[in-house]
């Protein structure tokens, strides 16, 4: 890509990268969505995307394909939160995630699970495809019809 596509940042660890269509692409869904603030973490890169009004907690992060940002944009289909709840990416914390970015799912795939009022709910995909980003960060609450999963139909 072309230097202008690129805003460096240097940090602590060293000089950084950030693709500004990657940036375009995010902006993008947070208006799809009727998100306010968005924040991406990438190795020891953070990005921060707020629309205006003072700071709120921490919201989640999204987590990009490796291939994602080489893309043109595109509007994908989400799994949402069907309830508002705590979201969990495992069963336990000691268990393994129930889906990773560049997992393949299915109608009945569990992709996390939701607890509400002290009771684990399961949430399963309910479409086929492949998940592309992760919007919601394991251990933070979920408002009903929250996007959690972006999925690239099959």
């Amino acid at each position: 890509m072309a230097d202008e596509k690129h805003v460096e940042k240097a940090g602590p660890a060293g000089p950084g990268k950030i693709d500004l269509d990657a940036i375009r692409q995010l902006l993008a869904l947070m208006g799809e969505h009727d998100l306010s603030e968005l924040e991406i973490e990438q190795g020891d890169l953070v990005v921060r995307l707020r629309k205006g009004g003072p700071p709120s907690a921490p919201m989640p992060a999204a987590v990009p394909a490796p291939a994602a940002k080489a893309e043109p944009q595109e509007e994908l289909p989400t799994i949402q939160s069907p309830m508002v709840g705590t979201f969990y990416t495992a069963s336990s914390p000691d268990a393994p995630p129930y889906v990773k970015v560049g997992d393949h799912v299915t109608e009945e795939t569990v992709v996390c699970v939701i607890e509400a009022m002290k009771v684990f709910n399961e949430i399963r995909a309910e479409r086929s495809g492949t998940i592309e980003w992760i919007l919601a960060r394991n251990a933070q609450a979920v408002e009903f019809g929250q996007p959690m999963f972006v999925v690239r139909p099959e």
